[in-house]
């Protein structure tokens, strides 16, 4: 799976030449209540195995938690399941807040 830092998604989403990618915040209810990047898709982690049928296999998919590694978990499991243009955002939401977006609110 490919890492991807805040700053590169922050660039893909401001490209207009490349079709937005699907962006997949597991995070759990409260914290995607918190704060999330503008027009992510929520579902939970644990929920993920049972409503992956619900995401599309040629999609491009950036899997996105607190700090990245519940999102890195995920990413694994959809690329063990066929999906291969899944990628991972390093540091998660945090980074983002820090790196992209200053007023996000962190947690």
């Amino acid at each position: 799976m490919q890492q991807l830092t805040a700053p590169e998604l922050a660039a893909w989403l401001a490209d207009p030449a490349r079709p937005r990618p699907l962006l997949l915040d597991v995070r759990e209810n409260w914290e995607f209540e918190t704060c999330k990047i503008e027009g992510s898709t929520q579902i939970v982690m644990n929920t993920i195995p049972a409503r992956i049928e619900e995401l599309d296999e040629d999609a491009e998919i950036v899997c996105i938690c607190h700090h990245g590694a519940r999102s890195m978990q995920v990413a694994a499991f959809l690329e063990r399941n066929g999906f291969t243009r899944v990628s991972n955002l390093s540091g998660g939401i945090h980074a983002w807040a820090l790196q992209v977006d200053g007023t996000m609110p962190r947690y």
